[in-house]
């Protein structure tokens, strides 16, 4: 593709209730396993303290997990590499929270709760639990919040020659913000991106910005896996996943935009 970036993707996560890794999605969209019918309530991240890890909610649990995971499956220094966390919503439960609160009984807001509303509180952990000096950039795009993170780290891994941490999350909306959020669930992806391949199970993805206009057609998901995670904001990335997932080359386009897609070529 004309104008592209090529970037490698050496380490894959995910984690979703009824999808806890990255191993068992992939072996659900191939058609080598049944999904599992017992759903898990949260992941048990190891990353932070005992202490620091019961305060902490679900979309910083499931950001911590997912990057850990994708870190594990990569061959680079997690606390060299620097990261983009994307999130539609940020923690929606917590934003529910605290405008409930500031209404009725404004005295009562919880420090805790305060400081874990922020759209970085993920990311800010990240570095705290690694260790880690490396810049992080927490965005949101709206509905093309996975597309424009991911266009983000690939972009900051060619331009300065690193490879870079990708972390998207969100959480189901609760409360007065859930029918203009409409995100269900609890999802998260993580990915390591690099400009250059180290790991041997790598794969090569193109990446170019197509503005064709009105009429852009954006590829949906199409496997049992991903209709697990039917209402998630971060639904349309699984159709990049499922092309990892498979052993042939394929083209995804993602929403960037009304009329502007994200045409990814995995090779």
């Amino acid at each position: 593709m004309a104008n592209s970036l090529s970037v490698y993707v050496e380490g894959l996560s995910l984690w979703s209730p009824r999808l806890p890794s990255w191993e068992i999605a992939r072996s659900v969209i191939r058609g080598e396993r049944e999904i599992p019918q017992d759903p898990v309530s949260r992941p048990q991240t190891s990353l932070l303290p005992p202490t620091e890890r019961r305060r902490i909610p679900d979309t910083v649990a499931v950001a911590l997990e997912v990057a850990v995971r994708a870190c594990e499956a990569s061959t680079r220094d997690r606390a060299l590499l620097p990261a983009v966390f994307a999130s539609t919503h940020g923690d929606t439960p917590i934003s529910d929270y605290m405008c409930s609160t500031l209404a009725s009984t404004p005295t009562l807001i919880s420090p805790t709760k305060f400081h874990n509303s922020v759209h970085n509180a993920a990311a800010g952990y990240w570095s705290i639990g690694v260790r880690s000096f490396a810049p992080y950039t927490s965005i949101s795009a709206y509905q093309y919040t996975f597309a424009a993170g991911l266009l983000e780290a690939a972009m900051q891994a060619v331009c300065e020659r690193t490879a870079v941490l990708f972390v998207a999350f969100d959480i189901e909306a609760t409360g007065p913000l859930a029918p203009m959020s409409q995100c269900c669930h609890l999802l998260g992806i993580g990915m390591v991106i690099a400009p250059d391949s180290l790991a041997r199970e790598s794969r090569k993805l193109q990446l170019a910005i197509d503005s064709g206009g009105a009429g852009q057609s954006f590829t949906r998901a199409r496997s049992s896996a991903a209709q697990l995670l039917e209402g998630n904001a971060l639904t349309p990335a699984f159709a990049l996943l499922e092309a990892l997932a498979s052993a042939d080359p394929s083209e995804v386009s993602l929403a960037l935009g009304t009329d502007t897609a994200l045409k990814v070529q995995v090779q």
